[in-house]
């Protein structure tokens, strides 16, 4: 059995840093915006042009789509069509390559098969701004009404993307393994206790397939 950890995360809330510093801790491969460029790279397309399909940035109209996805909604452009598909099969590679992190691109859905420790990171807003402006790019500065405005545009339209592959709302307990809470609390704290959760988790998954 693979150990495959997914982090869906709100913006702000260092679930990506959280998913980095596990695969550290695990010693396994950490996959995040290599995503998008392996996504470009097989699709030949921009890399900007992916990021905001993958953004949700679409029209689309629900179809069933084989056994992997309970509800994948089929975009109506071919261009997208191909993205969805390249970022099928790549995720579906980083699985069957080895134990790995993978942060966002719904990777609980397309995985699901895999058996994944699905992982769901969340913070209140201000503990989210905050982190957001310890990593502000030099230059770019956003008053708190345009940096809270850009956080909650960002979240849904991960939830908007989430919808495409499963009727499960993003964020809602019953779609993950875990939760977790990072307001106020330095991510690097968190990371033991996620780790050792999950380690368990994978351990009575092991014992109960081999009943």
């Amino acid at each position: 059995m693979r150990r495959i950890i997914t982090i869906s995360r709100e913006f702000g809330s260092g679930g990506r840093e959280l998913g980095k510093r596990l695969a550290e801790r695990m010693g396994v491969a950490y996959y995040d915006n290599e995503i998008v460029t392996a996504i470009a790279q097989k699709s030949g397309l921009a890399q900007s042009y992916v990021q905001g399909v993958m953004e949700n940035r679409i029209q689309s109209y629900p179809i069933h789509y084989g056994r992997t996805f309970s509800l994948y909604s089929l975009p109506n452009n071919e261009n997208q069509i191909h993205i969805f598909a390249a970022q099928h099969e790549i995720l579906q590679e980083m699985a069957q390559k080895d134990d790995c992190v993978i942060v966002g691109r719904c990777a609980d859905i397309i995985l699901k098969d895999y058996r994944p420790f699905n992982l769901f990171v969340y913070a209140d807003m201000p503990s989210k701004m905050e982190r957001c402006r310890q990593r502000e790019p030099e230059g770019e500065h956003y008053s708190d009404k345009e940096l809270e405005k850009k956080i909650r545009q960002v979240d849904s339209g991960r939830a908007r993307y989430r919808r495409l592959f499963t009727s499960v709302k993003w964020g809602s307990r019953e779609g993950y393994h875990l939760c977790v809470n990072t307001s106020g609390i330095p991510i690097k704290d968190l990371v033991e206790a996620v780790y050792d959760y999950s380690q368990v988790w994978f351990a009575h998954q092991t014992e109960g397939g081999n009943k």
